[in-house]
């Protein structure tokens, strides 16, 4: 079987160099840079959101560019620290007690979505309590821009050769260098599909299409409810990380399941809230 598998994994792994380039003794990564254009690109892209203020309720940008430029800080600090929070208390939280150093070095080990979703949710609460933002618009305009760092972070992950897929014997499978000898799901460009691109035209359709601004709450709900169940799907597909395997002697359950499923649900109560709160003020 597991011949047959390596035998029809046609596409080969490019091997490109996870270090990007080198200046001296300070190698940047890929991944790094994968933050990095995921930011600033989402961005621009929220910078020309606000410059429509058509999109919005009363034909007003809820914050201003300088808001932006300035929350640029509180967002990275939010991934970051959230990110990384999550994956020690999700992922690997034994072998972080057993050396705590570890939970600085990003490099090892990485980050987890869920982490660093909560600390974005943070930053963004506390950003627009200081600068009286509406909180459910600053949800909406963040969401709608996500998608490209998801798509920038997986990638990442491909040139990684991290996060693969469970054995496959599809004809695009793929042998990586870090697993193992066999054919393999490239599933972390399943997911840049999915959580990036997919994602991204859905909430930009809603957007310009029926100016889902205009409801305050409802892209951030369908945001968050197109990840869980993009997630859930891909995670079919994924292999579950090897310090944690498959959850409740199930050869199925995972922890990306378990900790996306509540945000479909979580996502679905916010788009109908948002339905239900315009519904209720036009009466």
């Amino acid at each position: 079987m597991y011949e047959a598998l390596n035998l029809l994994a046609i596409l080969p792994f490019p091997n490109i160099d996870p270090v990007a380039f080198a200046i001296g003794p300070l190698a940047v990564h890929w991944y790094g840079l994968a933050y990095v254009a995921g930011i600033m690109i989402g961005w621009l892209y929220a910078r020309k959101l606000i410059d429509r203020p058509t999109l919005w309720k009363g034909d007003a940008a809820p914050m201003t560019k300088t808001h932006l430029d300035d929350f640029l800080v509180w967002i990275a600090v939010g991934i970051v620290v959230g990110g990384r929070t999550g994956y020690v208390l999700f992922y690997d939280l034994p072998v972080m007690l057993e050396n705590p150093i570890r939970i600085i070095q990003i490099w090892n080990g990485g980050m987890s979505f869920h982490g660093g979703l909560m600390g974005a949710i943070v930053a963004m609460i506390l950003f627009a309590r200081k600068n009286t933002i509406p909180v459910w618009s600053m949800f909406d305009i963040i969401a709608a821009v996500v998608p490209i760092g998801l798509l920038f972070g997986r990638i990442a992950n491909f040139i990684n050769g991290e996060l693969w897929g469970r054995l496959s014997s599809a004809p695009w499978a793929i042998v990586f260098p870090t697993g193992g000898p066999f054919a393999r799901h490239p599933s972390q460009l399943y997911e840049a599909a999915l959580e990036g691109i997919v994602l991204l035209l859905l909430l930009a359709s809603l957007i310009f299409g029926i100016k889902a601004f205009k409801t305050p709450g409802l892209i951030a709900g369908i945001f968050v409810m197109g990840y869980g169940l993009s997630r859930i799907f891909v995670e079919f597909f994924r292999e579950p990380d090897a310090q944690l395997g498959y959850l409740l002697g199930t050869n199925w359950l995972t922890m990306g399941m378990v900790l996306s499923s509540p945000m479909v649900l979580i996502g679905l109560w916010a788009a109908l809230r948002a339905l239900v709160a315009v519904r209720i003020a036009k009466a």
